[in-house]
């Protein structure tokens, strides 16, 4: 996740470099749950109104929460499927908070009325991000729901209403794109504390849409649009946060932007994204699904690096002999084509990995989805594309369901 409006305060008020303090143990997000009231287009683990078996109990879940406290996770972010169709979800809520983990809660808001909306506040999220694909029909068509807009919206305003820290999400396509600027404005007449754009992986449903994935030129244009409105925001004082995921190119994008508005932040602001260091699956943003596997994050569905009731996350987390994990844990990470020459390798990090495999059938590939051209990441001459050899997996390698 980028933190754009955050750097965007780093130009208006610069604050000290210091050391690099990373988090102590990843950020975990965690899908309790697969079943869904949605099927949405660009769902990433394919969830339906169906019963999985094999999920975790409550007590396995319990379980696994005392390890990752002492493995010193920080932060859970509870998800699905939707998440509030789980039981125990209040109760498994509960014991995060008494945990003092930071608890998120994502959900995609339909099922929230007047008194769920009661008891989430009760529950004392951290945070609650909620999803809108675009404004009426347009979300509604995504989420294969009519009527699904307005009851997401009215669970924004009526968490917003309790005193909830609220968040809409946004995933970008070409067929929502045009939605971009009317979301904005929501978000500024509403309120709401924080936009997250999200640039789609190729995972999940998500893969099977890849055709309809935005454009590098319209994720140019996004690009342009959240960092105007970010930087008016910033300008204005207004308590309204603006992040990006999944395309962490966008570091790169902001610092052309400064050296046109800003030129003399150029050098603080590349010094603290360049201690942020990019894509960091596999790293600091861990992935427990609804059955208890291990990923690197949530777009790597595909691949498994262990299962929760088999050994503890702690030790599926720090096993290096998995070739996926001392790759992504590599530093710098072994990356070919474009990103092995980039100037910006330090801020972006070669950017989405999953990405690359699901392209090239290569996991250290150049990312495609960098819309950053050759001279914008210091390339003096086109680098040669050669043949690359498909990835054929490794042990913990489960079938990719498309």
């Amino acid at each position: 996740m980028f933190r754009l409006t955050h750097y965007l305060r780093e130009i208006l008020e610069p604050t000290p470099l210091g050391p690099v303090h990373g988090p102590p143990g990843p950020v975990v997000i965690w899908n309790l749950i697969r079943r869904c009231n949605l099927t949405c287009k660009h769902c990433y683990s394919i969830s339906g109104d169906v019963d999985f078996p094999g999920e975790l109990d409550t007590a396995e879940v319990f379980r696994v929460m005392d390890d990752l406290k002492a493995f010193r996770v920080p932060v859970l972010i509870l998800s699905g499927g939707e998440p509030l169709m789980r039981r125990d979800i209040f109760e498994i809520s509960a014991r995060a908070k008494a945990m003092r983990f930071y608890v998120g809660l994502s959900t995609n808001g339909t099922l929230i009325d007047a008194a769920l909306a009661d008891r989430i506040r009760d529950a004392g999220y951290d945070y609650v991000g909620i999803s809108l694909d675009g404004i009426g029909e347009t979300h509604d068509r995504f989420r294969r729901k009519a009527g699904a807009y307005a009851e997401a919206l009215a669970a924004l305003r009526l968490l917003r209403d309790r005193g909830v820290k609220v968040g809409v999400r946004f995933t970008m396509t070409e067929g929502n794109a045009a939605e971009l600027p009317a979301l904005l404005d929501l978000v500024e007449r509403e309120g709401f504390p924080k936009f997250y754009l999200s640039h789609l992986v190729y995972a999940g449903r998500g893969n099977k849409n890849r055709g309809e994935d935005a454009t590098h030129a319209a994720a140019r244009a996004a690009m342009d649009l959240v960092i105007d409105r970010a930087w008016a925001w910033a300008h204005a004082g207004r308590d309204i946060e603006i992040v990006t995921g999944n395309n962490d190119a966008d570091a790169v994008y902001l610092l052309h932007w400064a050296a046109r508005q800003a030129p003399g932040r150029v050098a603080h602001l590349r010094a603290k994204l360049a201690q942020w260091g990019g894509n960091s699956s596999g790293v600091n943003i861990a992935n427990i699904d609804n059955l208890g596997n291990v990923h690197p994050d949530t777009m790597w569905w595909h691949y498994n690096l262990g299962n929760v009731k088999e050994r503890p996350f702690s030790q599926i987390w720090s096993d290096l002999s998995d070739p996926i994990m001392a790759g992504l844990k590599r530093k710098p990470r072994a990356i070919g084509g474009r990103c092995a020459g980039c100037a910006y390798f330090d801020v972006c990090g070669g950017n989405t990995r999953v990405r690359a495999l699901r392209i090239t059938g290569d996991p250290w590939a150049e990312d495609p989805g960098c819309y950053l051209t050759d001279a914008e990441i210091g390339l003096a001459a086109p680098v040669e594309r050669v043949a690359v050899t498909p990835y054929r997996g490794a042990r913990h390698e489960a079938p990719i369901v498309v």
